[in-house]
């Protein structure tokens, strides 16, 4: 049998761990050299591959891949690309095949969320129709932490670990000045459609009036009136009010709070900022001095506190990838199965991508306290488990040292252009 080459390029926004997942599997071909040629990797994601332009990862040395276990963001780079509708444009699938065929790659990974595991699927029956052998593997990776089947998702342990340090310690500063300064805390994170990351800024509150006070999740439609008062009833209470707020926070009429009239390459809507929206309103009703903050790449970039669990997990998630190629299955996702809460322990399944292609898992409503503005203890039970452990990188001059790969690229075979 010939040995062929595998693709792996990386989706979406990145996180804390995606590297770690790299590590992962490439790591894991190397042990399996006789089994499997060179791993390429798509400089930029997909749009690598579609524009022939691949990095050579052989070329790296054993020490450097192995320092992606704890370096943030996308060594490779990462795209928010989304390709044309499959049904009624194959042109761009067409294309993949073209360049796989070229490049002798019959294993195709791609890590990132739904829609990139709708890519993998549709690319898996394309293949399939053309008759190329192409094993394709989705790796799971968003911090939204809203894909099916998987218990929960690489990246979303340690946004959620930053998520509650940084409120629990916001909270001490509010606490402290509260009497003659700032009343009002308000922290913006990462959550457009499910609130699991608001979720875990509640993991800090662990004693009575402890930050946050309120959560403001995308599940629950905002009711300023009953905001505005609970926040009233949490500074005459404590003398001050800690809030995480969802960026994708919606009111009665199904608009984001800080919608900016724009979208994204997805289609998504583009959001302005829903802190200072909060802030604002409640400082023209209360007149209560307040500082805001928005989490936004910070929190999907903190290396430095990363969750041992989601980089044990991440990088799991990138071997077994490997390891499903290599046993000849196809249009497939790993996914992480709890199988216990006390003590945690997990272990690795798999999970069909027609079933978590663009299928968006949110919060439950019993993880959602009867006043829509906290966590519940079956949430808490559920969360905790994922930002436990620590896994610091090296440090170097008081700073994280992290790796940049050199990244060279592999000849090209096609030599033509292709627009995207």
């Amino acid at each position: 049998m010939t040995v062929k080459n595998a693709f792996y390029a990386q989706s979406g926004g990145v996180t804390a761990v995606i590297n770690a997942s790299a590590c992962g599997l490439i790591e894991t071909a190397r042990q399996h050299s006789d089994k499997i040629g060179n791993v390429y990797a798509g400089r930029n994601g997909i749009i690598g591959a579609l524009t022939e332009d691949l990095i050579d990862t052989s070329l790296e040395s054993a020490e450097d891949i192995a320092a992606l276990r704890y370096t943030p963001s996308g060594a490779f780079g990462s795209c928010r690309y989304k390709l044309k509708n499959f049904e009624e444009n194959r042109t761009e699938y067409e294309r993949l095949i073209a360049v796989f065929k070229a490049h002798n790659i019959g294993y195709f990974f791609y890590n990132g969320g739904g829609d990139s595991q709708d890519t993998t699927n549709k690319l898996s029956q394309l293949s399939e129709s053309l008759g190329h052998d192409l094993r394709c593997i989705g790796i799971p990776k968003t911090v939204d932490n809203d894909l099916p089947l998987t218990d929960n998702c690489p990246g979303f342990g340690s946004v959620a670990k930053y998520v509650a340090v940084s409120i629990r310690e916001a909270g001490f500063d509010v606490a402290s000045m509260a009497r003659t300064s700032t009343k009002i805390f308000v922290l913006e994170v990462m959550g457009r459609h499910a609130g699991w990351i608001a979720a875990a800024g509640g993991l800090a509150a662990e004693n009575d009036g402890e930050s946050p006070h309120i959560i403001l999740f995308p599940e629950i439609v905002f009711d300023q009136e009953k905001f505005l008062a609970k926040v009233t009833q949490t500074v005459e209470k404590y003398g001050f009010c800690c809030i995480v707020v969802s960026e994708g926070v919606k009111n009665p009429d199904g608009k984001f709070l800080a919608e900016a009239g724009t979208r994204d390459a997805f289609g998504h809507a583009q959001l302005g900022g829903v802190a200072p929206v909060v802030a604002e309103m409640i400082k023209a009703k209360h007149g209560y001095k307040y500082h805001w903050a928005v989490a936004d790449y910070l929190q999907r970039a903190a290396r430095h506190i990363a969750s041992k669990t989601d980089v044990n997990q991440a990088y799991a998630m990138g071997k077994a990838a490997l390891e499903l190629a290599l046993e000849g299955q196809t249009a497939v996702m790993p996914t992480i199965v709890r199988t216990s809460n006390n003590p945690y322990q997990w272990k690795i399944g798999v999970g069909e991508l027609k079933d978590i292609a663009n299928v968006e898992q949110k919060l439950p409503a019993n993880y959602i306290t009867e006043d829509g503005f906290g966590i519940t203890a079956a949430c808490e039970e559920y969360l905790r488990p994922l930002i436990m452990g620590e896994d610091y990188p090296p440090y170097v001059n008081g700073l994280p040292q992290y790796v940049r790969l050199k990244n060279l690229p592999v000849a090209k075979i096609l030599n033509d252009s292709f627009d995207v």
